[in-house]
């Protein structure tokens, strides 16, 4: 049944868009997302693997989602991180929900 899922557009590090199926009902994230559709090179995403400990996951909000605040963990690692804009997250903090259908980001660069 794909009636849990999503629509994500994920512009990668090389400009390229990828609309993609996001599962709701997994409990995942953006940035494991990126990473089950290899969106970026093993290794340049998710490095701390989700704790927002690292800003290798860190993506542009494009569409005019309401996204949940930024917890001080990922505010404390954007105000550290290469490349933030105002519409920066971290994509690990992004948990995939059913009001995010049609959400769109970019990765970005790598730092």
């Amino acid at each position: 049944m794909e009636s849990n899922d999503i629509k994500i557009t994920i512009i990668d590090r090389e400009g390229i868009s990828h609309e993609v199926d996001a599962p709701t009902d997994m409990n995942m994230n953006m940035m494991e997302l990126v990473r089950a559709y290899e969106l970026a090179p093993e290794g340049t995403i998710g490095i701390c693997g989700g704790m927002a400990m690292c800003a290798s996951c860190q993506c542009y909000v494009l569409s005019d989602h309401e996204l949940p605040e930024k917890g001080d963990d990922e505010e404390a690692m954007l105000a550290e991180a290469f490349y933030v804009e105002d519409n920066s997250r971290l994509g690990c903090q992004i948990h995939l929900t059913p009001s995010l259908d049609g959400l769109k980001v970019q990765l970005a660069p790598e730092s």
